[in-house]
């Protein structure tokens, strides 16, 4: 298989392939696609939980299960956020 790169991609391969952590550009594309291959992956897995969240919360709407959206709810979020990143 033979890839065409633009020539700032070329270069940025050729630089990883002289840094010596790489034997050849091969190398370089392959690991770049992995990488590629984890992230889609990870995002894949991101946008599923996220339909599975959105459909729960679509069932609770249908099933009567919400409240107002006003801004004592905004503070409680937020409160409870803050709680979570402080530990």
């Amino acid at each position: 298989m033979n890839v065409s790169l633009t020539p700032k991609l070329e270069k940025w391969v050729q630089e990883k392939v002289k840094t010596g952590f790489y034997k050849s550009s091969s190398e370089v594309i392959r690991d770049a696609l992995r990488v590629l291959h984890l992230f889609e992956e990870e995002k894949e897995k991101k946008l599923k939980n996220l339909r599975n969240d959105l459909m729960i919360g679509v069932e609770q709407l249908n099933e009567g299960k919400s409240q107002k959206f006003d801004q004592k709810v905004t503070d409680k979020i937020k409160k409870l956020g803050r709680q979570q990143l402080n530990g």
